[in-house]
């Protein structure tokens, strides 16, 4: 058996832009993409805090401090909305026990504040 679990999040980054033209995406900060071990093209879901709107998309390279949605998932945000951005992976039951997401926690800039792991206590 294979679990769905979290493999990596930013969590409340600030949308700094929403580019209908561009052909998809997500631009995320270098910065960001680094320590929440993300990779480029990975596909991500995106939470918007503001509006509710949940939707998937990948990633690709931003510049620092930026958050653009791209494409048609632009239509769902607005500069200056909150948002979680999550990766996820298949373990199995034993290593999903052990598993440690990596959660990345940023300011109003988009800067890392914090990284921490997610409690495990109820996977024992």
């Amino acid at each position: 058996m294979n679990l769905s679990m979290l493999r990596a999040k930013i969590h409340r980054a600030t949308v700094t832009g929403a580019d209908l033209d561009y052909e998809g995406s997500v631009s995320v900060c270098p910065d960001l993409i680094k320590a929440s071990g993300l990779l480029i093209n990975e596909r991500v879901d995106i939470y918007n805090c503001n509006n509710g709107a949940r939707f998937s998309t990948y990633v690709i390279k931003g510049k620092k401090g930026e958050i653009c949605l791209n494409g048609a998932a632009a239509r769902h945000v607005q500069r200056g909305d909150l948002v979680i951005i999550c990766a996820y992976c298949g373990l199995s039951m034993d290593e999903a026990k052990k598993h440690e997401p990596a959660v990345v926690f940023v300011d109003a800039k988009n800067r890392v504040k914090e990284k921490r792991k997610e409690d495990r206590k109820n996977n024992k």
